[in-house]
């Protein structure tokens, strides 16, 4: 068994972005820069959105923070987008999820504007993920697709088998995975017999957020697992939706949690933002 090294990957990600942002940031007197709208005080998100101006800083990429309180009103948030997507000195922006409940996320996603995505969340985006053209892609399953890659398996044929249903995660991996000739199923917590399913994973993405769901005697010797599962337990601790202990003794390649999936959600992030801030820069 090997452990998938995220931050290490993440590092590399990030040092390949380092002259293409030197070049942008010469052609146009700025760097890239990267808007976060955080609504409310959810502890989580601010440890997400601390993360994210840090890679930033270290990227030499520009990161301002919009902190709206839990209390406003939808129509002040999609206000904010709509100056965003206007503003021609921000690159790219994210709201960051989740938002208060008197918040539709989804209405929150359609008012940003496409090339400035860098989530890859829009439905224009997903859209050009689901015809297989060229766009912006959610950043969780294009780092999942780096920390695969890095395994060296050849996905052509094999079975991979995606966990997890999301627009955000699940069914956007299902996408990528097709997109590289891999036969995959989607399952969900009402899988019948999700263990004998597991099984035949030669590849498997476990992204349904529930702590150790997957237990480690379904994974086939031998399996690339990419756990996506960060889930805070009760005493304080973290789990992935893999049962660790048990599976990184069957599986070739498995990614720790926490260290795995999430700074590669980042460094993608960060590879959006670069890309959508060179859109218009002569190569």
């Amino acid at each position: 068994m090997a452990c998938l090294d995220g931050k290490r990957l993440a590092d590399r990600v990030r040092e390949g972005l380092a002259a293409e942002i030197e070049r942008i940031t010469a052609a146009r007197g700025r760097p890239p820069s990267l808007h976060v709208v955080l609504v409310g005080d959810d502890p989580a998100s601010q440890i997400y959105v601390r993360n994210k101006k840090k890679a930033c800083e270290k990227a030499g990429i520009f990161s301002h923070e919009h902190r709206l309180p839990a209390t406003t009103p939808q129509r002040e948030v999609v206000d904010l987008v709509a100056r965003l997507n206007a503003d021609p000195k921000v690159d790219g922006f994210l709201v960051q999820t989740p938002v208060p409940r008197h918040i539709d996320p989804a209405a929150i996603v359609r008012a940003v504007d496409p090339a400035k995505d860098v989530d890859g969340y829009h439905p224009v985006n997903l859209g050009l993920l689901m015809a297989g053209k060229p766009g912006l892609r959610p950043c969780t399953p294009a780092g999942c697709m780096l920390l695969i890659d890095e395994t060296g398996i050849d996905l052509i044929g094999k079975h991979a088998v995606v966990v997890g249903r999301s627009l955000t995660v699940g069914k956007p991996m299902a996408l990528m995975l097709l997109e590289r000739h891999a036969t995959v199923t989607i399952c969900h917590s009402r899988t019948e017999d999700l263990g004998a399913v597991v099984a035949r994973a030669d590849v498997l993405v476990a992204a349904v957020g529930r702590p150790r769901m997957i237990r480690g005697e379904w994974v086939k010797p031998g399996a690339v697992v990419i756990d996506v599962g960060i889930n805070r337990l009760t005493d304080g601790g973290m789990a992935g939706d893999v049962e660790f202990d048990f599976a990184e003794k069957r599986a070739a390649f498995i990614t720790p949690v926490p260290g795995g999936v999430g700074p590669m959600t980042v460094a993608c992030l960060l590879a959006n933002t670069v890309e959508v801030a060179r859109s218009g820069i002569p190569r």
